[in-house]
């Protein structure tokens, strides 16, 4: 019998700069996401520690079997393709009716495209280009 595919839960906003923090810094502590988490906004403890077991029954964070000290060590359980792709597809989709081309197009109007991520957009359309012919 195959795997079931997991259902896909959409993180609200906060478990997104989260799961963030954790996919930049690794599995962490709560007072450790808090002190990474770069909006500014003074959070208690317990509030970030409910959200995060919140996460863990949306399967999208899990405890690790070592702590620090008393504290728990939360870990992602899901990557960051995994959930940026089907945001980034939903929104693809509701915005720009579907169109990759013209979210492209928005994006690469911004002034913050530099020469770097130019040249790496370029080598990611022929990599595409060459798997499709």
């Amino acid at each position: 019998m195959g795997k079931k595919k997991a259902r896909f839960v959409e993180p609200a906003e906060f478990e997104l700069q989260i799961l963030g923090v954790l996919w930049e810094h690794g599995p962490a502590t709560v007072r450790q996401v808090m002190e990474w988490l770069s909006d500014g906004k003074e959070r208690a403890y317990t509030s970030v520690l409910s959200v995060m077991q919140v996460m863990q029954k949306k399967e999208l964070l899990s405890v690790a079997d070592e702590r620090d000290g008393l504290a728990h060590i939360f870990k992602p359980m899901v990557t960051r393709e995994q959930v940026a792709v089907p945001l980034l597809q939903g929104l693809v989709r509701k915005i720009f009716g579907g169109s990759t081309k013209t979210a492209m197009q928005h994006l690469l109007n911004s002034d913050k495209v530099d020469r770097s991520e130019i040249d790496a957009m370029r080598q990611l359309l022929d990599d595409l280009e060459s798997r499709t012919k």
